[in-house]
């Protein structure tokens, strides 16, 4: 492992390890990196920390091992593979049909760069709501030209405050000097990687040996786009039972679609504004050993799915809360992005090279390198409350990961690796065979897993399977 690779692992285990009660003192195991570097070339270190969040993730995987009595199991990455599943859904194919380059990235017309009176701003439109907010904010049809001229004659700024004020998501390019004497910059900078909360009193959860270290262990996933989907999938090829809720009235996908983002899970959906919904959910969380909440903060309260609710509740639940741009601040309320997050924190900037447009990072790594974050102050939670007892919060955001990224420093110069695409594995899906990047790591030797079959997004019914036992 290099010396950036291991120091930014060093950074993000004592992130994990911050709780501060009873956690061990380093890594419960070395991290064996393998395969060369130059897979995902950067001005920033974009590689080093997709594989010290990955590798963050395995080694709380052993520690959750080890303590449910299995010697800790030997770790291993390969930088290619790593590389692969942070780009996940560009490899991802249904029935051998290829997809486009715009659809690969995940991408529509209105999500972009566009030139304001004094500089740039990014705008995210993916979503038939958010697109409409943009429209509504700049006052013109979808015409591109005439959005064009819209945000042309205004500036980056008004943009971004015109946008959110109408429900939307657009943020102004900045550098990251600006960034960080943003308030909002500044709130980061004062805020850890992975943030904890002790939430009160509860039983430990005894947990006995297992194949998987979180074999058994019920994962309830509130969650959209790519950071909470990526953090409970690999909970899933983990040994995890994932069960996905979303809302029917505001869909991420098309009904009975299968997705890059469904891997390893059931997909239900159940509206949490009905007094039967809302019950559902309640009932799912009494079965629940975890849940992984992604919406901005507040958002969920009105259901009683903030912490101290969900603790009075679900004593010794575990809950991870992800966001776009931070549990504290002025914009911690505002929707967002990875590409928006770029944007407002300086990445976009400096992935410019010095050329006109703002540029973008290789691999969506905020909501990836979040996910995988988020993976391991799971599973170190559960660890802690086998242990401990007690009710677990952990809160990340896009946001606070970016500022992790850019202070690593610039990337130096790697001669490319080839990109074999050797990582894929094709999986029973809805809608025939899918091929898909297989979940990355070893442990002791043996390559995790997706549990098959891919399903369809919401096919499923909102309930629990029979625990799947302990073996």
């Amino acid at each position: 492992m290099d010396g950036t690779t291991s120091s930014l692992l060093d950074q993000t285990w004592a992130a994990i390890a911050a709780a501060g009660d009873g956690a061990p003192p380093g890594p419960p195991a070395p991290l064996a990196v393998t395969g060369p570097a130059g897979h995902l070339p950067s001005r920033h270190r974009v590689e080093e920390a997709a594989v010290a969040g990955a590798g963050a993730a395995l080694l709380a995987a052993a520690a959750l091992a080890r303590q449910r009595g299995v010697p800790a199991p030997d770790v291993a990455l390969e930088r290619g593979h790593v590389a692969a599943a942070v780009r996940s859904e560009r490899f991802f194919r249904l029935g051998g049909r290829p997809r486009s380059r715009l659809a690969a990235a995940g991408f529509a017309p209105l999500s972009r760069f566009w030139r304001a009176a004094d500089g740039w701003v990014r705008t995210h439109g993916n979503y038939p709501w958010h697109r409409a907010a943009l429209l509504r904010a700049l006052g013109c049809s979808d015409d591109p030209d005439a959005i064009a001229a819209a945000i042309a004659e205004r500036t980056a700024h008004d943009v971004e405050e015109r946008v959110f004020a109408e429900g939307g998501v657009a943020a102004a390019v900045r550098s990251p000097e600006a960034w960080r004497a943003h308030p909002q910059g500044e709130a980061l900078a004062a805020a850890p990687l992975v943030a904890h909360r002790a939430l009160g009193p509860a039983p430990a959860r005894a947990r006995e040996a297992a194949d998987l270290p979180m074999r058994g262990v019920r994962v309830l996933d509130l969650t959209r786009v790519i950071a909470g989907p990526v953090c409970t999938r690999f909970l899933a090829a983990l040994g995890a039972d994932v069960l996905r809720l979303d809302p029917p009235d505001h869909p991420d996908l098309p009904p009975g679609a299968a997705a890059d983002t469904l891997l390893g899970k059931r997909s239900a959906l159940l509206d949490l504004d009905t007094a039967d919904g809302l019950d559902a959910a309640h009932r799912l969380l009494d079965g629940a050993d975890v849940a992984v909440l992604g919406y901005r903060p507040g958002a969920l309260d009105r259901f009683g799915l903030g912490a101290d609710r969900l603790a009075e509740r679900h004593p010794g639940l575990v809950a991870v809360y992800l966001d776009a741009w931070g549990w504290s601040g002025p914009w911690s309320g505002r929707r967002g992005f990875d590409s928006v997050v770029q944007a407002a924190s300086g990445i976009a900037d400096g992935e410019s090279g010095g050329a006109e447009e703002p540029g973008a990072l290789p691999c969506q790594l905020l909501d990836h390198g979040t996910g995988y974050l988020a993976a391991a102050a799971a599973m170190d939670a559960v660890r802690r409350q086998t242990v401990l007892g007690g009710t677990h919060a952990r809160y990340l955001s896009l946001a606070r990961t970016a500022w992790w990224l850019t202070a690593a420093g610039p990337s130096g110069p790697a001669a490319p690796a080839p990109d074999e695409g050797s990582w894929t594995v094709d999986v029973a899906a809805a809608g025939g065979p899918a091929t898909v990047v297989a979940p990355p790591g070893r442990l002791s030797g043996r390559p995790l897993a997706w549990p098959a079959p891919l399903t369809g997004y919401g096919a499923d019914p909102p309930a629990w399977p029979e625990r799947s036992g302990y073996r």
